[in-house]
């Protein structure tokens, strides 16, 4: 198998020892074995690292400039992964009621959750005021005027930030860019600077920052040099019409190698802050998912049936697009392997399809494998961020278990759901 294929050689956390797959010092195999298949399995030290990594390259760069990294909740949500990036340090950046009660849940304090999103209702704005986040995004000015009534109403003075549509590129697929004028995210900044204007003396309003985000899986550097530029001259000009800032949020979306591509580091990505940021006096929020979590996650999926159709291979699996959504909603390309190679046979291109009633329930139309059989064990690579978050009960199917492992032990962090879990509440 070339390197490209080989995800073991490229995911922290993996390796491949004699034609087994572990995650840290567990056979892939030993997991599934105790665990069933499909499941997510996480390495901790993958995490930590990525974490760890981020933190130092941004140190590195800043200097003594002040930095926060605000992990974005949506990528992969499990409590116990939250907790984990708590003792880290880390902030968090949430999207709605849910994911703050997640945060509550795990013990983190709502006082470290930067609030985005384009929706947020009354109800989710009262109970994060009440919880005293660090910072709300405001995304349009019918926000802005719900966030001042329900401040006035509550009496606590609302910390916010207006997020400004940037209108940059990121090059990434359709459903993941979010930094143009015809998405739906931000204002722009001709609306955002009368916003913040007309409120430089609210009661209830505290101007605190200003946040743009251009999208996700983003593979270049160029986009953020350019936001970055264009923020560095909002924060100048606000400060000329009396609106001082201490916050500057350049959201998150730095891309993750699945298969071929080539993402920035962490060096160039943090030099690419520091040099755009410098002299601003800002303290810097960004919002990492995907570069934390996905390379250090797999899911697990078991051979259910392989059959040949008028020359086409397929190998049926007990996982589907109800589990992984990326494939189907995102075309997204991610590495199928077996955890424990057979000796001998060659590589073969085969479709890794799902039993789920769609066409679309298909990881791999044309998949290099080598020769499997019912009951062999694969695991499908870069699964750590959208995965588990993203799962659902399409076809009556309960969903996955999770398993965080750490050195030679492993433990579940979420029960496999049973048919009873999954009609509770009908």
């Amino acid at each position: 198998m070339t390197r490209a294929l080989d995800p073991a050689a490229y995911n922290p956390g993996f390796s491949r020892r004699n034609g087994r797959t572990f995650c840290e010092d567990i056979p892939l195999s030993a997991i599934a074995q105790r665990a069933g298949t499909p499941a997510y399995v996480y390495s901790q030290s993958a995490i930590e690292g990525a974490y760890l990594g981020l933190d130092r390259a941004l140190t590195r760069a800043l200097g003594k400039a002040p930095h926060s990294i605000c992990y974005a909740v949506k990528a992969n949500s499990n409590l116990n992964l939250l907790r984990l990036l708590a003792r880290l340090g880390s902030n968090f950046d949430i999207v709605s009621g849910g994911e703050l009660e997640r945060l509550r849940r795990a013990g983190i304090s709502a006082r470290r959750a930067v609030f985005s999103g384009v929706g947020k209702t009354r109800e989710e704005i009262s109970e994060a005021l009440c919880g005293g986040v660090l910072i709300f995004n405001v995304e349009s000015p019918a926000e802005l005027e719900l966030l001042e009534r329900e401040a006035a109403r509550l009496r606590k003075r609302a910390a916010a930030s207006i997020r400004v549509n940037p209108d940059v590129e990121a090059g990434a697929h359709p459903h993941i860019a979010t930094g143009r004028r015809h998405h739906k995210f931000g204002v722009d900044w001709l609306q955002a600077r009368r916003m913040y204007v007309s409120h430089r003396n609210s009661k209830w309003i505290a101007w605190q920052g200003i946040s743009a985000h251009v999208g996700s899986q983003v593979l270049s550097l160029t986009p953020y040099r350019q936001a970055l530029a264009r923020l560095a001259d909002y924060v100048r000009d606000l400060a000329r019409a009396g609106v001082s800032l201490r916050y500057l949020d350049i959201g998150g979306g730095l891309g993750v190698r699945y298969t071929t591509e080539h993402p920035p580091t962490y060096s160039a990505y943090a030099r690419t802050l520091a040099t755009q940021t410098r002299g601003l006096g800002c303290h810097l929020l960004i919002e990492p998912g995907r570069s934390i979590v996905a390379a250090a996650g797999v899911l697990l999926m078991r051979v259910l049936y392989t059959k040949e159709t008028r020359g086409k291979r397929f190998v049926v699996v007990d996982a589907a697009m109800n589990d992984f959504m990326r494939p189907a909603l995102y075309s997204a390309v991610h590495p199928i392997t077996q955890v424990e190679k057979h000796a001998g046979g060659k590589m073969k291109k085969v479709a890794i399809v799902g039993p789920v009633c769609e066409t679309g329930d298909e990881f791999h139309d044309a998949w290099p494998l080598g020769d499997v059989k019912a009951g062999d064990v694969l695991a499908l690579w870069g699964a750590g961020a959208y995965g588990a978050s993203m799962a659902s009960n399409y076809n009556s199917r309960p969903r996955p278990a999770e398993v965080l492992v750490e050195g030679k032990r492993f433990r579940g962090i979420r029960k496999r759901e049973t048919r009873a879990d999954m009609i509770r509440g009908e």
